[in-house]
C-alpha cells in the first residue's frame, strides 16, 4: 500500500451518475475530497473532476518536484503555472464496491493503479514502458537471492504488482498467492495482467492464486515456503494482526529451514507525545522503533529482524526482513540495479529493551 495523490480523475459520465452518487465512501470521502465537477459532454467523450488531497504526495509518477510550491515568496502566477505543469489527465476504468473493498482502478499515461478501501491508496501499479515502480514492490524482488530454493508466498497479492517483478526477474519461480477479494482478482486479470502469470513461464515458473484470508492456516502448509512476502492493509492501515507476536510465530512456521519473512510494515506511528498534536522529533529520523509492526517482529523474533525505510520520493514505508542480517555484498551482486544499490541499506534491528 501506497499514499498517492491524485490531480486530476477522467471519468466517463455514467462512472459518476452510477456509483460515486450511489456509494459515499468512495471519491466523495475520505482522502480525496471531491471539490468541483466540469468539463461534460456527449457521445464518447469524458468529464473531467479535479481532485485533490491534503494528505499525500505525489511520488514517481509526478512530474515536477513539488519544492517550489511550499516557497512562500513565489508569485501566484508561477504558482499556478507550476501546478498545471504537475497535473496528469487521469482516467477511471472501473469503479466498484466488493465485499471487501472499494475498487477503483485507474490509468494514465505513464501507469495503471489500484487503488482500494476509502482511503484509496496505491495498493498496486503497473509501470507503462518500464517494470520498476520506484517504490517498495521493487524490493520484494530481491529476496529469492537470499532464500533457499521453494516456494514463495505472497500474502496480500493485490493486483499482482510483485508477482510481476518477481517472475520478471526469476522467471522459475513458483509463487503462492494470497488475496481475500474474488472481485478484486478478477479485475486483475481484467486490467493488469494477472492472468499472464497464472500461466507457466518457459522456465517453469507460475503464479498459483489463492483467494482466502492469507492469515488462515491451511493444510500441509507447515514448512512449505522458502520465503513469505507481506503486504497486508486494511483502510491504509498494517491489518491489527500483524501487531501481535503470535501471529508472526504462526506465520514463521509456514517457512522451512533458512526461510524468510520480508514484510511492508507501512509508515511511522503518527502518535503524538504532545497535548498540542505535535509529533516527535524521533519518528522522523526513520527510526525502526518508531514503527510498531517492526517491534512486534523483534519481539517475536530477539536478534532476528533487519529493517530498511524507503526513500521519502519513494514513499517512505519500512521494510521487515527476518533471519540474521545477509551478506550485503554477496547479496547485492545477485541482483540487478536499482536492487544491487538497495539492499545495502538494510541494518539489523537493535535491542528494544
Amino acid at each position: 500500500m501506497l499514499s498517492f495523490e491524485l490531480k486530476n480523475f477522467v471519468v466517463s459520465p455514467s462512472l459518476v451518475a452510477n456509483y460515486w452518487k450511489k456509494h459515499p465512501l468512495s471519491l466523495g470521502n475520505g482522502s480525496f475530497p471531491l471539490h468541483n465537477t466540469s468539463k461534460y459532454s456527449d457521445g464518447n467523450t469524458t468529464a473531467a473532476l479535479s481532485i485533490s488531497s491534503s494528505s499525500f504526495s505525489i511520488w514517481s509518477l509526478a512530474t515536477k518536484e513539488n519544492t517550489s510550491r511550499n516557497n512562500a515568496a513565489a508569485s501566484s502566477s508561477d504558482s499556478i503555472q507550476e501546478r498545471e505543469e504537475e497535473e496528469e489527465e487521469y482516467k477511471v476504468l472501473t469503479a466498484m464496491r466488493s465485499s471487501y473493498n472499494d475498487i477503483v482502478i485507474v490509468d494514465t499515461a505513464k501507469a495503471r493503479m489500484l487503488l482500494l478501501d476509502s482511503t484509496h491508496n496505491v495498493h498496486s501499479i503497473l509501470n507503462k514502458g518500464q517494470k520498476w515502480t520506484g517504490s517498495y514492490w521493487d524490493e520484494f524482488a530481491s529476496l529469492p537471492a537470499i532464500i533457499p530454493e521453494g516456494p514463495i508466498a505472497i500474502l496480500g497479492l493485490g493486483a499482482g504488482t510483485a508477482a510481476h517483478l518477481m517472475l520478471d526477474l526469476w522467471p522459475s519461480l513458483e509463487l503462492e498467492g494470497w488475496e481475500i477479494d474474488r472481485i478484486l482478482i478478477d479485475k486483475a486479470r481484467q486490467y493488469f495482467g494477472l492472468s499472464d502469470l497464472e500461466k507457466p513461464t518457459t522456465a517453469g515458473g507460475i503464479l498459483n492464486v489463492h483467494i482466502d484470508d492469507a492469515l488462515s492456516p491451511t493444510e500441509n502448509d507447515s514448512g512449505k515456503y522458502a520465503g513469505i512476502v507481506i503486504d497486508l492493509f486494511c483502510e491504509g492501515k498494517v491489518l491489527p494482526q500483524l501487531q501481535e507476536v503470535a501471529t508472526w510465530l504462526k506465520l514463521n512456521g509456514r517457512l522451512m529451514a533458512n526461510g524468510r519473512i520480508m514484510a511492508n510494515c507501512g509508515g511511522i506511528n503518527e502518535k503524538s507525545d504532545n497535548a498540542d498534536g505535535t509529533i516527535h522529533p524521533e519518528s522522523i529520523d526513520g527510526t525502526w522503533i518508531e514503527n510498531s509492526t517492526i517491534k512486534t517482529l523483534s519481539e517475536a523474533f530477539p536478534g532476528q529482524v533487519n529493517w530498511k525505510r524507503m526513500p521519502e520520493t519513494q514513499g517512505a514505508n519500512y521494510l521487515a526482513l527476518t533471519g540474521p542480517l545477509p551478506d550485503l555484498t554477496l547479496w547485492s551482486s545477485k541482483v540487478p540495479d536499482p536492487l544491487s544499490e538497495n539492499v545495502r541499506r538494510w541494518r539489523p534491528c537493535g535491542s528494544i529493551l
